[in-house]
Formats: C-alpha cells, sequence, structure tokens
C-alpha cells in the first residue's frame, strides 16, 4: 500500500514510558491490525497510552485473500500491508517476534529470537511490558493427526503457505511440460480436503487460474485429460456453513466445472503419491491442499495458566477478557467464547474478529478508566463464499425482517468484495481506498491475470 512519506510525529509517546498505560496486541490479523490501528490513533497519538503490535511476520494480508494467492490470481504483492508503515501512519510501535509464552505475574510477554534465511540473528529473544494485553494470533489448520499430512500436503494459514503451494503448482506444470515421458496418473491432479469457504473458493479458483497458466505456452498439457480437481468433505454436504440450497448450487456449479465432489469421505492418510480414505478408496494427486479443521496455536497452551478449548482456542467471558485475567484479551479465531443462551462458539469468521475488534476498542478505554466493560453480542451478518469469476452464493442475516436472504451471480460478488474493502477502509480510511481501487483497476488491464512465477 503505497503512501506519501511523512516525517516521524515527535510527540508519539514511547512504549518504554513507565508512566504510560501499556497496551500490547499480539497478532496483525484483521481484527488485531483493526484494533492497533484505532487504538493508536485514538489513543497513542495523543499520549493516553503506549500501544505496541507485535507479530512474527513483516507484513499484513488479508486471510480471506489466502486461496487466491494460493491459485495465483492475486499477487501478494500488491495488497500486503507493511507494518512498519501502518504503526508509523497510526500512531502506534510494531515490534517483530513470535510470541513464546506470558509472566502474568511481572505482566511481560516473551518473543522469541529471529534469523535471517542464513541463520543470521536479527532481534535477540525479549520482553515487553504490558499493562493490557489483547491475544489476536488467529488459528490454524487441525490435521488432526492423519499421518502424512506435515510432509505431503500444504496448509492455506499463512501467505508463506499459500505461495508455497503456488510455486509448486507451478513448477508442476513447467515440469509436465518438458518431460519426456508421458505425464503421470495423478501428476497434474489437485485434492483439496476440507469444503469449507477456504477449500470451496480454492477449487474454483484454480480451474480457471490453472488453465490460465497452460495457455501461456504450456501446449504439451491436456487441460481436458491431464488436469483435474477433487475436492473432499467428511461432512455430508459442501460448505456445510450455509443453508442447503446454497450449498446444493454450489455443489452444481462446481460439478459443472468438473470439479470431482467427494462428501461423507475421511481421509486416513496423505502419500506422495495421493490420498487414502476410510474407504479404502485412493486418489492419485501429488498436488495436496489441506483446508480441515481449525485450532489454536500451540503456544496458546503454555500462556502460564490461561484456560482454553478442547481445540486449543482462549475461553474468553462476554467482556472478552480471558477466564483467568481480567487484564488479558483475546479475539479472533485464537479466542473461544460460546454466547449465552447457545451451546455453539462463536464462528472463526472475518465479520467476527472485525466486530471482536470493534468492541475492545469500546472496552479497553473503559479498563484504564476502571469503568465496567461492556459484554459482546455476536450479530451474524451471514456467509459468502467466492466461486472466482464464475459466480458468488451466500445469504445475508437480517436484512429482510429479521429473516436470511439467500444471494447469488453478481450482486453476491460484490457484497463479497466490499467485505475486504471494509477491512482496507478501516486500515486506511475512505479516500485512500478509493484513490488505490482506481490505481488497481488501471494496472490490472496491463498485467497477466495469473501468477506465471
Amino acid at each position: 500500500m503505497a503512501r506519501a512519506e511523512k516525517r516521524p510525529d515527535p510527540a508519539l509517546p514511547s512504549i518504554s514510558d513507565p508512566n504510560l498505560h501499556q497496551i500490547v496486541v499480539v497478532g496483525g490479523g484483521a481484527g488485531g491490525l483493526e484494533l492497533v490501528t484505532q487504538l493508536g490513533k485514538k489513543l497513542g497519538r495523543k499520549g493516553k497510552a503506549g500501544v505496541t503490535l507485535i507479530d512474527k511476520g513483516r507484513t499484513h494480508i488479508w486471510k480471506p485473500l489466502l486461496h487466491e494467492i494460493a491459485a495465483g490470481s492475486m499477487d501478494v504483492s500488491r495488497h500486503e500491508l507493511d507494518y512498519l508503515a501502518q504503526a508509523h501512519w497510526s500512531g502506534f510501535r510494531y515490534r517483530y517476534g513470535e510470541l513464546t509464552g506470558l509472566n502474568r505475574e511481572q505482566k511481560l510477554v516473551h518473543l522469541a529470537a529471529t534469523f535471517d534465511e542464513d541463520g543470521r540473528p536479527i532481534t535477540p529473544e525479549r520482553s515487553f511490558k504490558y499493562d493490557t494485553l489483547v491475544i489476536a494470533v488467529g488459528s490454524i489448520s487441525n490435521d488432526f493427526g492423519t499421518p502424512g499430512v506435515d510432509k505431503y500436503a500444504v496448509m492455506l494459514d499463512t501467505p508463506i503457505q499459500a505461495e508455497r503451494f503456488n510455486r509448486r503448482l507451478i513448477n508442476a506444470c513447467l515440469r509436465a511440460h518438458t518431460q519426456a515421458e508421458p505425464i503421470r496418473p495423478g501428476q497434474l491432479h489437485v485434492t483439496i480436503i476440507g469444503a469449507g469457504a477456504t477449500g470451496t473458493e480454492l477449487s474454483a479458483e484454480l480451474h480457471r487460474t490453472v488453465r490460465g497458466v497452460i495457455a501461456y505456452g504450456l501446449d504439451r498439457i491436456d487441460t481436458e485429460k491431464d488436469i483435474k480437481i477433487t475436492l473432499i468433505e467428511a461432512a455430508p454436504r459442501i460448505v456445510p456453513a450455509l443453508p442447503e440450497r446454497l450449498s446444493q448450487s454450489t455443489s452444481k456449479i462446481l460439478t459443472d466445472l468438473g470439479v470431482d465432489i467427494r462428501t461423507n469421505a475421511r481421509v486416513t492418510e496423505v502419500t506422495p503419491e495421493g490420498v487414502k480414505l476410510a474407504s479404502g478408496d485412493f486418489i492419485p494427486s501429488e498436488l495436496v491442499v489441506w483446508a480441515a479443521g481449525v485450532k489454536g496455536p500451540p503456544v496458546l497452551a503454555h500462556l502460564d495458566g490461561l484456560e482454553v478449548s478442547r481445540s486449543n482456542q482462549l475461553i474468553v467471558r462476554p467482556t472478552l477478557q480471558t477466564t483467568k485475567d481480567d487484564n488479558i484479551f483475546a479475539l479472533g479465531d485464537c479466542a473461544y467464547l460460546v454466547p449465552e443462551g447457545t451451546d455453539t462458539p462463536i464462528p472463526p469468521r472475518a465479520q467476527s474478529a472485525h466486530q471482536m475488534a470493534s468492541q475492545l476498542l469500546v472496552n479497553i478505554p473503559l479498563q484504564m478508566q476502571g469503568q465496567p466493560l461492556k459484554d459482546f453480542k455476536y450479530r451474524d451478518f451471514g456467509s459468502l463464499v467466492s466461486l472466482g469469476h464464475y459466480s458468488t452464493v451466500g445469504n445475508l442475516m437480517g436484512f429482510v425482517s429479521g429473516r436470511s436472504m439467500m444471494i447469488e451471480g453478481l450482486f453476491a460478488k460484490l457484497m463479497y468484495r466490499s467485505l475486504y474493502k471494509m477491512h482496507l477502509m478501516a486500515l486506511h480510511g475512505v479516500t485512500k481506498v478509493a484513490l488505490d481501487t482506481i490505481s488497481r483497476t488501471i494496472t490490472r488491464r496491463t498485467e497477466p491475470h495469473v501468477k506465471l512465477h
């Protein structure tokens, strides 16, 4: 995100000032970055608090875009946001490092040392003091202990993993085009395990981008004979979070594209040659993506006694405070909250993280003033699944007399894209997002529509 450079603000308070209330946010995902940006503008710039973001990455990418990066329809460099720059523009400090533990008595966050690709140290092990801590480290895919997943499948939890799969895909196409022997069964087959939003969106996006890569001169590959996409789901239908009618509509679109959909299918092993199912079937596939299941990162189980759920997420009260420590909050995918009157936790979605960030923007200043905190009320606005340029399907909640409204096609696609624009506006404001949108529209016309390297 390019922006005109400004001189550092000399009034920005030091995060080491012992007289300043220190707010530390760990995790710069959708919710964490929105929260720290607004806290920096509201408190950091005005000298009311020291606001710090800690993240193990250098840049931010909106997680729902990862399937587009994996498929090659989006260039990550055009959508990533540099944490250092955002901190400079928004009144907070950014510190590079991965969370390894806490000392709740001394109110310290511990970070691991960091190293470059040659093994040379970048930052040492260090600790940061906090008065208020927000943990927003997101979630990772849950392989449920399935053999071979770590070694032979690629997960899509980070931009690095998404780019890794894209490189593997392009390399596979180049290899198949130049090899002397015929293309092997399964050599250019892609199997996606998990037919939630990510897996379903990836299958549609890949159908177009793989053919786009091959169209750039890889004429030894027969797209109809050599390319196959298989989508596996353990549940009775794909995208089970959507109403059944929309699930059926999505299935029809994918089936018409030639995607092989396997429901009620449980994976027992991933091998170099393909995927084994509990039914005894074997799916030849040398390109495997694991997009099934969600759990909290391992570090959450080792945070000085904080309570976690069976899925290793931090259990929080309605105020989003952890059950064991009033000074520690959690938001987004790593937070586990079962709303009153229900028996299921708030789902790990971008809209959940956005709403939690908005609530903490209210609750943290209240806590600093010693006032009672307000309970978080989750509002489900529905779900949208993008099937690339083929279609978008979803449901919007509460717009028609409190009922769900099913949407498909162009309107659904516009609503899906607006979610990303809303995230950008929370970070940059309306003017910059409008200018950036115009710029991307122009430059997109002069570039390949798929990533070729």
